[in-house]
């Protein structure tokens, strides 16, 4: 039992009574070393013009393993001088480099040689994203590098598909529009899927014509370093693409830089408001946000209980917890409530929580000490608010930021449980009497990023999904994200969409084109 125990952080039922309140806790925890990464670090300078090249300053940070919270390596730290030069570098591109001008096939046979130069690297980048991250190795080797490919190919299909119109005039002129790229894009991506978001942002810029400039958050800024080197491989020329890791100051200088033509930004609301005030007092460049969340899960009364209790785990728990669109409002129909409860802390404590390169594992560490401690601390508000602590509530051994799958019930609106985004695996069920109420209650959030509705009947289904102010309503199933499917959201949780065919027009502009017609032969 202790050898397949190994490095990995069961929670098992161990339950207890203190001050009235059940709560259940982990076992003791085995350890042993962390399980060494089958990649080494490669790149960690700055990508400028096609070279990797030092900090002006010679400054660097360190990037941490959340698996022990030691240092993986150090990274070229960004400042101003290397946002100018960065920019200068992808201006010249722009202005006078081979992108936009050569065809548009042509960018679509480069895009798809380093779609297929990934396929043969995936196993180092899922060990690298593993690494960085904390994700488990499984879900980056599995699901998210196949996902970085498709969604490379996907955005080379478009390359050559995008085009103008030509429209009618009421006078004797010819009309026709342009769609064409809009220039230097700067791109600020985050920490919970640095790949995915590398993908969501540069495919969609570098497909239409543009040239970026990406800052990776400086939690991981490893594998967009990493795949950056392999698009030069295949041919990208210099000055189309370059990472400049750093801290929030970098992507402020990005934001607020008079020859960036267009910010693309993933992250919290409130920097979001940030960038959005530093693009507009500058030079007014357009800004497309992927903002916070607080997603509902709806389980109506007629549900498959073991089923909804299965898919909202999934829903909230994925990724640590670290996911934007997290259903981590999980609504229970009365009906229906007190069985999801036991059976949805039951799957909790089933949860497999570990080393993220142990085979088996479904949760790794969360990213680093201050989510870590952010969490701890939502957990603590839980509780003290009046919640029933159902499961979890607690961290992980004495090494590393890892946080008990925790599961809270009789939770109120009002609580910050149910209000704030957590952003970890904490997951608050709410119950609710019919359709209007919970419509009115999910509606409630200022955020509006996604929902999910967990139901057999259709016609519920379609009422909940057309009245639910959210960019994306899963019915039946989470966390769908085809290359095709628009992401985005209403309210706070931003706006503009990322993915398909509506992501091209956020690296695009409309020229229109209107010609007298002299003594036209028809008339």
């Amino acid at each position: 039992m202790c050898k397949r125990m190994e490095c990995i952080l069961i929670i098992r039922y161990s339950n207890y009574w203190r001050k009235g309140i059940r709560r259940f806790c982990s076992s003791a925890v085995v350890h042993e070393e962390p399980i060494t990464p089958p990649v080494e670090v490669k790149y960690n300078q700055l990508l400028i013009n096609g070279q990797f090249v030092d900090a002006a300053s010679g400054k660097t940070f360190p990037t941490f393993d959340p698996r022990t919270g030691e240092a993986i390596t150090t990274v070229a730290e960004a400042d101003t001088e290397d946002v100018n030069r960065a920019v200068s570098a992808a201006r010249k591109a722009f202005d006078e480099g081979p992108w936009p001008k050569m065809t548009a096939y042509e960018r679509s046979c480069i895009m798809l040689q380093f779609a297929d130069l990934l396929e043969r690297h995936s196993d180092e980048l899922a060990a690298l994203e593993t690494w960085d991250n904390g994700k488990p190795y499984e879900q980056a080797a599995n699901e998210e590098i196949p996902m970085l490919i498709r969604l490379f190919r996907y955005y080379a299909g478009w390359a050559d598909k995008i085009h103008g119109l030509t429209a009618p005039a009421d006078s004797l002129h010819h009309v026709q529009t342009l769609h064409e790229p809009i220039g230097v894009a700067g791109q600020i991506i985050p920490w919970n899927f640095p790949l995915l978001m590398f993908a969501w942002k540069v495919g969609p810029a570098l497909a239409c014509g543009n040239t970026v400039v990406l800052k990776p958050a400086e939690q991981t800024p490893l594998s967009a370093l990493y795949v950056s080197k392999l698009f030069h491989e295949v041919g990208l020329p210099p000055g189309v693409l370059n990472v400049i890791p750093g801290s929030g100051s970098a992507g402020a200088d990005l934001a607020s830089h008079m020859d960036v033509d267009k910010i693309a930004f993933t992250g919290s609301t409130e920097t979001g408001k940030a960038v959005v005030g530093a693009a507009a007092k500058s030079n007014l460049k357009p800004v497309t946000l992927e903002l916070g969340g607080k997603s509902p899960f709806i389980i109506c009364e007629d549900a498959d209980v073991d089923k909804a209790v299965e898919l909202a785990h999934s829903a909230v728990f994925f990724n640590q917890g670290q996911c934007c669109c997290a259903g981590s409002r999980t609504f229970v129909h009365e009906r229906v409530y007190d069985e999801f409860v036991e059976k949805a802390k039951a799957r909790a404590l089933k949860r497999i929580v570990g080393d993220p390169f142990k085979k088996g594992v479904e949760q790794g560490p969360q990213i680093d000490t201050e989510q870590f401690e952010k969490i701890l601390k939502y957990i603590k508000s839980g509780t003290e608010s009046g919640a029933t602590l159902e499961s979890g509530g607690e961290k992980l051994g004495s090494k590393g930021f890892y946080v008990q799958p925790t599961v809270f019930s009789n939770v109120q609106d009002n609580m910050l449980i149910a209000r704030d985004e957590i952003f970890g695996p904490v997951q608050s069920l709410l119950k609710f009497k019919d359709v209007e109420e919970v419509i009115r209650r999910a509606n409630s959030s200022h955020y509006g990023l996604a929902a999910g509705v967990f139901t057999q009947n259709i016609d519920a289904a379609n009422i909940i999904s057309r009245a639910l102010r959210v960019g994306t309503v899963w019915v039946n199933c989470f966390n769908i994200f085809d290359a095709a499917i628009p992401f985005g959201g209403y309210k706070m949780s931003g706006h503009g969409r990322e993915k398909g065919v509506y992501s091209l027009s956020n690296y695009l502009q409309v020229k229109a084109i209107v010609t007298p017609l002299k003594n036209p032969a028809w008339l």
